[in-house]
């Protein structure tokens, strides 16, 4: 039997009502997201497209991952730009030509497959620093505006309210094609009562 599971996406709005503080500390949550064993999957499960009945989106996991990188990208600079720039007009760029054009890999014209450690890495790397930025705002420097070609007069919060739900948005759909192919992820090792000797567990550690 298909294991099945309850898809948890997150809430725009519930992101626009956060004060700064809390939004940038869910924003240094970023591929803590991701489900780890995405990296124990094959090049084929990462290339494989979806139907609309999986419940999991469309796109192939591989398409995902290098789609939340140029995301991350993008709303950074836009963050950037506004804050350095008095007013700046953003550029729009066209996600499904990205995918079209076989950037990710996935097609039937292009044998190239991009490894996704590296989209990982991006995603991880930008995010830190787009966060370090954040974390020294005052609260005027949140209204500081740009111009989006199709949305109009944006602020800064607006960007970073977006990039929060952005990535959790795909962080679940990614997580349901992971469960898919390979069941539920497997329940932590309890710890000892007297510490742990796990690399990185956070646990109270051993007596000396």
């Amino acid at each position: 039997m298909t294991p099945t599971l309850e898809l948890t996406l997150p809430d725009l709005e519930q992101i626009r009502a956060l004060d700064a503080d809390t939004l940038v500390s869910r924003l240094r949550i970023g591929v803590e997201h991701f489900d780890p064993r995405v990296f124990e999957l094959t090049d084929e499960q990462l290339d494989q497209a979806w139907l609309p009945d999986a419940g999991a989106g469309r796109w192939p996991i591989r398409v995902l991952l290098g789609h939340l990188a140029d995301a991350e990208i993008v709303n950074a600079h836009r963050i950037r730009r506004a804050f350095g720039e008095n007013n700046p007009t953003l550029a729009v760029w066209d996600e499904d030509a990205f995918i079209d054009s076989g950037l990710y890999g996935c097609t039937e014209a292009s044998a190239f497959r991009p490894p996704i450690g590296g989209d990982v890495a991006a995603i991880h790397t930008t995010r830190s620093w787009m966060v370090a930025m954040l974390y020294q705002f005052e609260a005027d420097h949140w209204q500081r505006r740009a111009l989006h070609p199709e949305r109009g007069p944006i602020t800064i919060r607006d960007i970073a309210d977006y990039n929060c739900w952005h990535l959790e948005q795909h962080a679940a759909y990614l997580n349901a094609k992971v469960f898919r192919m390979l069941g539920p992820a497997p329940e932590p090792e309890a710890c000892s009562p007297a510490g742990c000797a796990r690399p990185g567990c956070a646990c109270a550690q051993p007596n000396d």
